[in-house]
């Protein structure tokens, strides 16, 4: 593999901060999960009131610049044709990286892992589009209001009744000849979802995440505390339909405060599924939870936690290889916030690291460990805040590629919970990409980066880091459906 290079990096000590108060674990009835909560501190989560530096920092990466460290560029695909917009999540598939964008999804042939070959466009307009693959089956979201379901809709208010939004789902028998074989509505719309394969292997359960309910929107009343579950049978995808809506907040959820809207749990954002070990994580909004998913139509949460000091919008999830941690991202600001101009503390728009505790009787219990936020000063121009990543498949470590926006691809080690640091990182100066990295992954060998604005990036990382992962070998990978590789 490639040495990468260090062009500048200004030392700003540890990127994680200790717990500001204890965490309250109350023993709670077993019907009911665990509920622990990292400091009950009513702080707003303003520039002003968690200052730690100035403003006037100096950035890391000067605009229009590029700098790295043990990572190295190896290849960017422009996006092209008909999809402009926005590039958003990534599924993988043998020789295949499915990436999504608000317009439709582009697949792109890795035979050639460091400057993979775009083969197949598909122009299928509804945001976020982010996509799944399982066997013949890919699965698009879809959350904005549409005329129809159909990939030649247009826009339409969700206060009107006929508005459209839900999940498509695609035969990829053939991956060079995509088929949309059926469409599935869902109250209000589908955000996000997660593939959770049936333990008869014959039927395929998809977890739809979505949110922001309102009185004036017919199809999405709320309260909203709930997902809705699909069922695709492999066989038969035009049978597939909606088989159960389970309530995962009966009490409501976290009510919210004054930092926003998105602090208040209405749904949740995005849930990751570890079915080898019958487990989801789900990030919703207001609120982390954990879920026994044995039973694929009716998952229990099983745990709660709730950071009100630090965390403002509980974004995304992702499990250890031995599920016993979980890091949960917090998206403060919507993606839309310079958090890493040294104005915002490293607990805010940072990770949240939990480990999994067995407790009496074979119960579960998130357990709040740490933060790690990526260490560089950006400009005040950069959105910047942790987003979506996955596993590096080192055997004895728990190492994460991710991507922060125009913070750039992060990797780092979170085998001490307590301690995680940052091993190598990616970053473009302001000007160089409208929005940044929308998610980057690790897949046979190489990193390959969605950027919302200039395409497709595919990342060498330091063999010093991924050495022993070059060798494992995985037939997909769907980050949001995580699998194990072995130990």
């Amino acid at each position: 593999m490639r040495p990468s290079t260090l062009n500048r990096l200004r030392a700003r000590g540890a990127a994680a901060a200790a717990l500001a108060a204890a965490l309250v674990a109350g023993a709670l009835a077993v019907a009911a999960p665990s509920l622990a909560s990292p400091g009950d501190g009513g702080a707003e989560l303003t520039a002003t009131t968690t200052a730690t530096t100035t403003s006037s920092a100096e950035p890391d990466v000067p605009p229009g610049e590029t700098a790295s460290s043990k990572i190295t560029h190896l290849s960017n695909q422009p996006k092209n044709g008909a999809l402009q917009a926005t590039g958003s999540d990534i599924a993988f598939q043998g020789k295949y990286a499915f990436a999504g964008n608000y317009d439709g999804f582009t697949v792109y042939d890795l035979s050639d892992p460091e400057n993979p070959e775009q083969v197949v466009q598909v122009y299928c307009p509804g945001g976020q589009n982010d996509i799944s693959v399982h066997k013949n089956i890919l699965v698009l979201s879809t959350d904005s209001s549409r005329s129809d379901d159909s990939c030649n809709s247009t826009t339409l208010p969700a206060t009107n009744k006929e508005a459209w939004e839900g999940i498509k789902v695609w035969d990829i028998s053939n991956p060079l000849e995509p088929e949309y074989v059926q469409s599935v509505e869902t109250d209000c719309g589908s955000h996000t979802h997660s593939l959770a394969p049936a333990k008869n292997k014959r039927d395929l359960y998809v977890y739809v995440s979505s949110y922001f309910p309102s009185e004036t929107f017919p199809d999405c009343q709320p309260p909203h505390d709930k997902i809705s579950i699909v069922k695709i049978p492999l066989r038969t995808p035009t049978a597939a339909s909606i088989v159960s809506t389970p309530n995962l907040f009966p009490d409501g959820g976290y009510e919210g405060d004054d930092r926003g809207s998105y602090t208040q749990t209405t749904g949740c954002h995005d849930i990751t599924t570890y079915v080898e070990h019958d487990l989801a994580a789900g990030a919703c909004m207001g609120d982390g939870v954990l879920m026994d998913i044995s039973d694929r139509e009716r998952p229990k949460v099983i745990s709660r936690v709730r950071d009100t000091e630090n965390f403002a919008f509980w974004h995304s999830a992702t499990f250890n290889n031995d599920a016993t941690k979980v890091v949960f991202t917090d998206e403060l600001g919507g993606g839309g916030l310079a958090t890493c101009t040294g104005e915002y503390a490293p607990e805010l728009g940072a990770n949240g690291i939990y480990d999994i505790k067995r407790k009496w009787f074979g119960k579960r219990e998130l357990v709040f460990k740490s933060y790690y936020k990526i260490p560089r000063i950006n400009t005040e121009n950069e959105n910047c805040v942790a987003h979506n990543g996955s596993l590096i498949p080192v055997a004895g470590k728990d190492l994460m590629v991710q991507s922060w926006y125009q913070g750039g691809v992060s990797v780092f080690d979170f085998t001490d919970s307590r301690n995680p640091r940052e091993l190598a990182w990616f970053d473009r100066g302001e000007g160089l990409s409208g929005g940044g990295t929308w998610s980057t992954y690790y897949y046979n060998g190489y990193a390959y980066s969605n950027d919302l604005s200039i395409g497709f990036d595919t990342f060498d990382i330091d063999n010093t880091i991924d050495g022993k992962a070059e060798k494992v070998r995985l037939s997909s990978l769907n980050p949001q459906m995580q699998e194990s590789f072995g130990r």
